[in-house]
């Protein structure tokens, strides 16, 4: 669906933008005519940089309204960096700023299958960011219970957070549904900081249960395979 746009301001003169300008400031009165040629006799006058840094400003809106965000937020940047002392435009400047960087900031769509939850778990954990990763997999463990997978990332994701008692009991759910995990277990390094803990130990020894209530081999995704080439 077309995400909606906020309307984008009219382009606007030099004498326009400095008119306004002066307005917020509260330097000029606010009937100041769009047409005229030059500032009332009672604004102060303006520094040169002033119209050069109108000038890149006005680039920028042109580029905005082409939706060429990249290049409005360049043009943008550069008035706040090259002019410094331009305050009364900057404020202006970073409204437009901010309308670039939320449009030109890629939005990637949640989520939504247990198969995209895994996968982006998946890409979470090989990233080092923990939480979110724990966040997607408990949105698949509620969904579907007996998820090994699900259950073995939990671990790893625990394991890596620094949480023990978490870990190891997420690893001796998977492993029960999954003997597999068993083995996997025992040579992952990103379990390397449970093997002091007895109840790891134990973990990796406990009895699967019944092949009638487990979970077969099958259910393991290429997404666990991807998740063993470490970055």
């Amino acid at each position: 669906m077309a995400k909606q746009r906020r309307p984008l301001a009219p382009r606007q003169t030099k004498t326009q933008v400095a008119a306004s300008s002066a307005h917020v400031a509260g330097s000029v009165s606010s009937t100041t005519s769009a047409g005229a040629g030059s500032l009332p006799s009672s604004a102060p006058a303006r520094r040169s940089t002033y119209f050069e840094a109108v000038a890149i400003y006005e680039r920028g809106l042109e580029a905005l309204q082409r939706h060429d965000f990249h290049a409005a937020g360049d043009l943008f940047e550069s008035v706040l960096r090259q002019y410094p002392e331009e305050k009364e435009l900057h404020e202006r400047v970073r409204l437009y700023l901010n309308i670039c960087q939320r449009q030109a900031t890629p939005r990637e769509a949640a989520p939504r299958t247990l198969e995209e939850r895994l996968y982006a778990a998946t890409l979470a954990i090989n990233g080092g960011k923990y939480d979110h990763a724990i966040s997607e997999l408990r949105l698949v463990r509620d969904e579907d219970p007996d998820n090994d997978h699900a259950l073995y990332m939990l671990a790893v994701a625990h394991a890596q957070r620094g949480e023990p008692a978490e870990a190891i009991a997420h690893l001796e759910r998977a492993i029960a549904l999954n003997p597999e995990n068993r083995a996997l277990a025992r040579a992952d390094l990103d379990l390397e900081p449970l093997r002091g803990d007895d109840a790891f130990r134990t973990a990796l020894d406990t009895a699967a249960l019944p092949r009638s209530t487990a979970r077969t081999a099958n259910t393991r995704s290429a997404q666990g395979q991807e998740r063993r080439v470490r970055r």
